[in-house]
């Protein structure tokens, strides 16, 4: 296992709240891609897993069970090969990565921000499945952008 473990290329999603996208974007990963990445998902103000998040993943099949809002650390990214900011305001609110790890910044509608004040469930609930697919389209091109070994692509710094 520890062999299998050193192979894979590690990601850490980060947005501000860890209860909506980075959790999106952690869950997508983790069962669009399988074995090849070990996705994590943190946010430098954690506020608990969003229910309507949840709701739209199980529709679409993915099992959230076990997920959790974690704090970002910056001392524990120094063994993640990518952080991946999700969303503009963890861009600004969080530390960068330490020497040595790489970041991409791949920003998503904020659905929570976006369905302040609605009060239609359906509307609601159309904002986070839009969310919801936008995250699953761009975790399909995440092995293009890993390919070989994450430090080699371009749009990564």
């Amino acid at each position: 296992m520890t062999g299998q473990k050193a192979s894979r290329t590690t990601l850490l999603f980060l947005c501000t709240g860890n209860s909506c996208r980075s959790q999106m974007a952690e869950a997508w990963t983790r069962q669009l891609m399988g074995e090849t990445v070990e996705p994590s998902s943190a946010g430098s103000a954690p506020k608990g897993l969003d229910p309507r998040a949840i709701q739209v993943m199980t529709e679409a099949g993915v099992d959230m069970t076990g997920y959790q809002s974690t704090p970002y650390d910056v001392q524990s990214v120094s063994d993640v090969d990518l952080v991946v900011t999700v969303c503009d305001a963890a861009r600004g609110a969080c530390p960068l990565p330490p020497t040595g790890v790489r970041h991409l910044h791949q920003s998503f509608p904020d659905p929570p921000g976006r369905t302040a004040g609605m009060e239609d469930e359906a509307e609601i609930l159309r904002v986070y499945r839009d969310v919801r697919d936008q995250i699953r389209a761009w975790v399909y091109t995440l092995p293009r952008l890993l390919e070989n070994n994450p430090r080699m692509s371009s749009r990564i710094r």
